[in-house]
Order: structure tokens, then C-alpha cells, then sequence
């Protein structure tokens, strides 16, 4: 059996050496009571990166994007959000199940959603209609291949929503990569958003956690909404430092995933027939020109390298902290062998 390197998602890092000995060495509290010393010290500096008020420490981003859902709407409203967002598709409902608003979801015209989609988007007023009391962007966008949006169009898009008088939320998890990508500071980005959400333990290899950053007072009432979700936490040091470490020496380095995605994607393009979505960030995605997905992922795995299936034609590969470029041009030779022997 080939030695294995798991492309599936940049979840599967696991903490580094250096990781290990932050959270072993980390000084703790009890969160809940007088607050967490190292949980603070992250919470601050992410507020800082970011340039809003306060940030708030969540065991995850769905639970920080449900508790940015609850703070700025009200049950019986919609939430304008892009189709193939992560709300929509890999929250389970959350939106609808804990806050009682629904999903108006909004097919942009290009691979994510742009000024004019969401424009076209919001409701006339109407007694018969739903109103609308929130706009959702993700960047970068996952189910679009980690595509970036840029600066000038979530500027756009912050434009309408305010000419709607409507705040917006970030989904922000992999927002690193695209500030990492563009040279776009996390500040500028952040500031096309009321709240944003940034998550550890994607790109930057920690082993949990995301922050909610925004208002002070909004974030005091998404920290009464961890609480009701079962997110108070006592020593949570434990899981912070290992998101501090992550920020202080894991960020730069994306643009090592980045450059390795781009030699997947040249490697396995056209294979079998197959196409590739070029890689904005860390994130490949592969169009197969049959619907077997499942062979290939199966057949790949055989070779030695795992990726996941998007649907039935489609296949997705995710580049890492735990995937040096050298093991990503030999895996994307063995997936270049799975799509021709399955596809072809």
C-alpha cells in the first residue's frame, strides 16, 4: 500500500511540534468565570488584525456564523447569501432551526456573488414577502474553489446592502488565504462587514476554534449566544494558544498551499477528459466529464492520495500545512493516473 497524503481538506493537519508544546505550556483560567488569560490575548489580537472592537472565541465558524445570524436578525426575515455558500449547504439549517429566518438564496452570474446579483435579489416591499434583515458574504468562497472575492467587489456589495440599510456578516474562514493571495490586508476586507468570522483550523493547521469579530455590543450578545448553544468554555487556553501559535507562525506560509495547488491543477488538467477550475487559493476543484466521482476518489485512494467527492462529476482536492509541495506533485501524478484510468 502507497504511503498516503490525504488532500480531503486542510482540516486533517495535525498540530506541529512547536503547536504542541504552546498548548502544553499555555496559561489558563476558567473562561466562564473571571475569563482565560491566553483566550483573551487571542481574542485581542485577532480584533486587532481585523480592526473592529472585540473578538469572541467559538469552538467553531458554523457555531460563530449561527451566533452572527442570531444577533442581527429577527425570527420571520430573510438572509441574503450566495447559493453556494457554506450556510446554505453545511450548516444543517442552522439558520432556520436557531433563529427562525429563512435563506433567500442569490445565483450569481459568476463563480461567486456579485453587486449586481444582489441587487437583483432584494424584494420590492410587500405585505406578502418576507423583509430581508441581512446580507452573507464568504471569502474565500469554498463550494466556488476557494475563489477570492476581491476587495472592490465585497465593496460593491457593502454598497447595496447599506443602501438597503442592511448589515452584513462575513464568512470569513479562510479569509487569510485570500488576504495572503491578494496582498489585501484583513483589516480592508473586515471592513466590508459588520461582523466576521475567521476560523483556526482550516489553513492555518490549529486544531479548532474561530473567532466572531465586530461592535462591542454586538459581540456581548454573541457571547450570550455561545452560552445558549453550549459554547462557555472553562480552561479554553488550551485550544487558544494553538490558534495563536497558528497566527503568529502559520499565515505567511499559505502562500506554500497556494503555489502547490497551482502545480496540482497544471498537473491533473485534462486528464481523462477532466477539467480544472484554476486555484485561487489552496482549494482545486476537478470537473469530471462522466458522473464518477466515486471512482475516481476510490481509485485515487488505491494510488495513494485522498480527495473528496463534491458531487457526482465532480471531485475536490485541498492543499495544506501537512502537504509540502513535493508530496502534492507526486499525489496530483497519482490522480492523473486515477482520472485516465477511470475517465479516460
Amino acid at each position: 500500500m502507497p504511503d498516503m497524503l490525504d488532500l480531503r481538506s486542510d482540516t486533517v493537519t495535525r498540530p506541529t511540534a512547536a503547536m504542541r508544546r504552546a498548548i502544553a505550556d499555555a496559561d489558563v483560567g476558567d473562561d466562564v468565570l473571571e475569563g482565560d488569560p491566553t483566550t483573551m490575548r487571542l481574542e485581542a489580537m485577532v480584533a486587532e488584525r481585523l480592526g473592529k472592537e472585540r473578538a469572541l472565541f467559538f469552538p467553531s465558524g458554523t457555531m460563530a456564523n449561527q451566533a452572527a445570524v442570531w444577533v442581527h436578525t429577527t425570527p420571520g426575515t430573510e438572509i441574503l447569501i450566495d447559493a453556494d455558500a457554506h450556510i446554505v449547504h453545511w450548516e444543517i439549517a442552522g439558520a432556520a432551526a436557531l433563529c427562525g429566518v429563512q435563506i433567500r438564496p442569490v445565483r450569481g452570474t459568476t463563480s461567486v456573488m456579485v453587486a449586481d446579483d444582489l441587487r437583483a435579489s432584494l424584494r420590492s416591499p410587500s405585505m406578502h414577502a418576507p423583509e430581508a434583515s441581512l446580507v452573507c458574504l464568504e471569502n474565500t468562497h469554498n463550494g466556488a474553489g476557494g475563489a477570492i472575492t476581491t476587495l472592490a467587489d465585497m465593496q460593491a456589495l457593502q454598497a447595496v446592502a447599506r443602501h438597503a440599510a442592511l448589515p452584513v456578516h462575513l464568512d470569513g474562514a479562510r479569509l487569510w488565504n485570500a488576504s495572503v493571495a491578494t496582498g489585501t490586508s484583513l483589516a480592508d476586507f473586515a471592513a466590508c462587514a459588520d461582523t466576521v468570522m475567521v476560523s483556526f483550523s482550516k489553513g492555518l493547521g490549529a486544531p479548532v476554534g474561530a473567532c466572531l469579530a465586530g461592535p462591542a455590543d454586538l459581540i456581548a450578545k454573541a457571547h450570550r449566544v455561545r452560552k445558549r448553544l453550549g459554547g462557555g468554555m472553562r480552561q479554553s487556553g488550551v485550544l487558544t494558544a494553538a490558534a495563536l501559535y497558528a497566527l503568529e507562525h502559520h499565515v505567511d506560509r499559505l502562500a506554500d498551499d497556494h503555489a502547490a495547488a497551482r502545480e496540482l491543477a497544471a498537473i491533473v488538467d485534462g486528464a481523462g477528459g477532466a477539467t480544472v477550475v484554476p486555484p485561487d487559493t489552496n482549494i482545486v476543484m476537478i470537473d469530471l466529464p462522466v458522473p464518477r466521482a466515486a471512482d475516481v476518489v476510490a481509485r485515487a485512494a488505491e494510488l495513494g492520495v485522498r480527495i473528496s467527492i463534491w458531487h457526482d462529476r465532480r471531485v475536490r482536492a485541498v492543499t495544506h500545512l501537512d502537504a509540502p509541495v513535493g508530496a502534492v506533485v507526486l499525489a496530483a501524478r497519482q490522480l492523473r493516473q486515477a482520472l485516465e484510468e477511470v475517465c479516460g
